[in-house]
């Protein structure tokens, strides 16, 4: 990407993120964005189809920034999944600023949504039997849904305390798994 491009890029996205963060994402309009990005509604178009277009890209980045840092430097396994929940707990507050505007008021589920499915993909990678396994699966989603609430309802808590709970409560899902016929 030239620095142009890239200068553009960034212009837009500053701005949704302001405009996000003060207001609903319907109620973001095209001009408006253009108008504090200093750019043309042209430029715009040439870079995204719509808002919602932008505001998925961001969501994207969002999750995929979450998913570098769990897996990053860690040979991730179902028989240290209290350790996976606490990087996916310490990512989520690592970007939780982000995450409170790009995936406010009706998009907050999104979030939980995203994060299922690109963990999922990511588990499937390393144990490919999961993907086909309807008990797997719920056990991932309710894991999942479950460490993203606790995030998303306890924001202003101890986060020591909420790590140590859902590092308990993931560690006891772990035998449901089937540990060690899988990975021996």
């Amino acid at each position: 990407m030239d620095i142009r491009t890239e200068k553009t890029e960034n212009a837009i996205k500053s701005a949704f993120l302001e405009l996000r963060a003060k207001r609903p994402l319907e109620k973001i309009t095209v001009k408006e964005l253009c108008a504090l990005a200093r750019i043309n509604k042209s430029t715009f178009y040439t870079h995204y189809q719509d808002i919602y277009a932008l505001s998925e890209k961001l969501e994207k980045e969002v999750v995929d920034s979450i998913l570098q840092s769990i897996v990053k430097g860690q040979d991730y396994s179902v028989k240290n999944s209290d350790i996976f929940a606490r990087n996916l707990y310490m990512a989520c507050l690592a970007n939780s600023s982000l995450i409170n505007i790009v995936f406010s008021g009706k998009n907050k589920s999104r979030l939980a949504d995203c994060l299922e499915e690109e963990v999922k993909k990511l588990i499937w990678k390393k144990y490919p039997r999961y993907k086909d396994d309807l008990e797997k699966n719920i056990l991932l989603s309710y894991g999942i849904y479950g460490s993203f609430y606790v995030y998303l309802n306890n924001q202003d808590a101890d986060p020591d305390m909420l790590i140590r709970v859902s590092e308990k409560i993931v560690k006891r899902l772990a035998p449901l798994f089937d540990v060690e016929s899988e990975e021996t």
